[in-house]
């Protein structure tokens, strides 16, 4: 079959769920699909097996197509640390920090592209369809020379590409009928069909503005998805985390995970927010991370900046307070750098300032480097004999002078540091996932509660609903008759 490809009319628009969606409705149809986006933007990224390194998203959607993610899925990937420079990860390695100007204007986009296709054909010649994501908005006129995601993806491998529209943040006909208006007639010829996402109520409400659509265009209107929020599926995009800022709540157990500027890896919390009993929420508020029952410092792609940034806005007063008090303060990757003693960066990895102490919580001392782990483990968890399972993506080594692991890697290699029930960090990724974490953690706060967690199954029964969702509420017969015709 030809590969479909889903693109936007901005970003934020669903586009990354609805290729979830089809991911796994050509799965349960008897196929072979894989995911595929030529180019991300994310901090929030993943390991591959191989130890190589993809946005999120795409490893997300692996699970559904129901294969091991690869870097094939995701050949480039952009990680900002600050405003205006990213981190550029090629084939899953770094290759060094561009700012915005230099990556369009000064990188070859003809290599990039030539890198991001020899990807796509490695997983074409493997697995039918391909389904294939765009990004932000195929409409951004002043991109299109230096678009390697898009259209010219679209028009290189001949994919079925659907337009995909977000009618709930309003404004759906002008952004729908403006986007295709102002392609060109070639790339106007590839979209087969229109895709309105987030719709709330009784969809027939929406048969006039289908047909007007539909004439205006010249385009179908192949699916009008409803609004869900009884559906998980994990958020790549960190715009998801303004619904989940909040404030403590009375009578549950309350874990705030500390907002920072240049957070990553935010799924990192996806288990915790469906906790019974727990109220779970991000906060940058001096106030409210001080009535937190347990904190947690997350990753961040820029720990000194971040680090300053806490000092600065009186957060770092308010998580010592919090464990001086003897209430439980954890971290994870850039979060467990913070609280220790130093963090140095003699090769300006993060930017020009060499050391910077840290919250000094913990006896452990950061060096960053220039090489980046990126591998996917299995670890033990304390005196837990749990097989427990996460994954690794730093630049940085954490001693101490006198070692005291949280976790063993692989049954030998240590990692992270434990002071006490109430103080420990870790490198690993996804260590929420894990039934003996979660269950230790929340002894600290209430020792009767108890908790079973097994989020594999969770997340496949969820990639299911949403499947059957999507198929219920799109026209697969036409989509299946754009995908077998040339």
């Amino acid at each position: 079959m030809r590969p479909i490809m889903f693109v936007g009319t901005g970003s934020d628009v669903g586009k990354s769920v609805v290729n979830t969606a089809f991911c796994r409705i050509f799965l349960n149809d008897g196929y072979s699909p894989a995911p595929f986006k030529a180019q991300n933007m994310s901090l929030n990224s993943y390991a591959t097996p191989d130890g190589l390194e993809i946005g999120r998203a795409q490893a997300v959607q692996a699970e559904a197509c129901g294969i091991p993610c690869s870097v094939a899925m995701n050949p480039i990937l952009l990680k900002p640390n600050s405003y205006m420079n990213s981190q550029v990860v090629l084939h899953g390695k770094p290759i060094g920090n561009k700012s915005a100007v230099e990556y369009f204007v000064g990188t070859d986009r003809d290599m990039l592209f030539f890198e991001a296709m020899k990807a796509y054909l490695s997983l074409d010649a493997k697995h039918s369809p391909i389904v294939i994501e765009g990004a932000g908005s195929i409409s951004e006129v002043n991109l299109w020379d230096k678009d390697v995601t898009n259209m010219r993806v679209a028009e290189e491998v001949g994919a079925a590409t659907y337009l995909v529209a977000d009618i709930d943040r309003g404004g759906v006909f002008a952004s729908v009928y403006g986007t295709l208006q102002l392609l060109p007639q070639k790339h106007r010829d590839l979209i087969k069909g229109i895709v309105i996402n987030k719709f709330r109520g009784d969809a027939a409400l929406f048969a006039d503005g289908r047909r007007i659509l539909e004439e205006l265009t010249g385009k179908p209107v192949v699916g009008v998805i409803p609004y869900f929020n009884d559906i998980f599926v994990e958020q790549e995009d960190s715009v998801v985390l303004d619904a989940q800022r909040g404030s403590h709540r009375e009578g549950v157990v309350n874990i705030a995970v500390v907002l920072l500027r240049h957070m990553s890896n935010f799924t990192d919390f996806n288990q915790l927010e469906r906790l019974p009993n727990v109220h779970f929420f991000y906060t940058a508020n001096p106030d409210e991370l001080r009535r937190a029952d347990i904190v947690i410092i997350p990753g961040s792609k820029n720990t000194i900046s971040d680090l300053m940034h806490l000092r600065q806005n009186g957060l770092a007063k308010v998580i010592l307070q919090h464990h001086t008090s003897g209430k439980p303060v954890y971290g994870v990757c850039g979060g467990y750098q913070i609280m220790g003693r130093e963090i140095h960066d003699p090769h300006g990895v993060e930017g020009d300032i060499p050391s910077v102490a840290g919250l000094g919580i913990l006896p452990v001392v950061t060096v960053l480097t220039a090489d980046k782990k990126t591998e996917q483990c299995r670890f033990s968890f304390l005196d837990s004999a749990d097989d427990c399972q996460g994954y690794e993506i730093h630049m940085g080594q954490t001693s101490a002078e006198v070692p005291s692991p949280l976790c063993h890697i692989n049954g030998t290699t240590p990692d992270g540091y434990y002071l006490n029930p109430k103080a420990w960090g870790t490198y690993i990724h996804g260590v929420f996932d894990n039934q003996s974490v979660i269950q230790h953690m929340l002894a600290q706060v209430d020792v009767t509660q108890q908790v079973a967690v097994d989020y594999h199954q969770f997340k496949e029964q969820n990639y299911d609903k949403l499947a059957e969702l999507v198929r219920q509420h799109v026209d697969m017969d036409y989509i299946y008759k754009t995908l077998r015709n040339d």
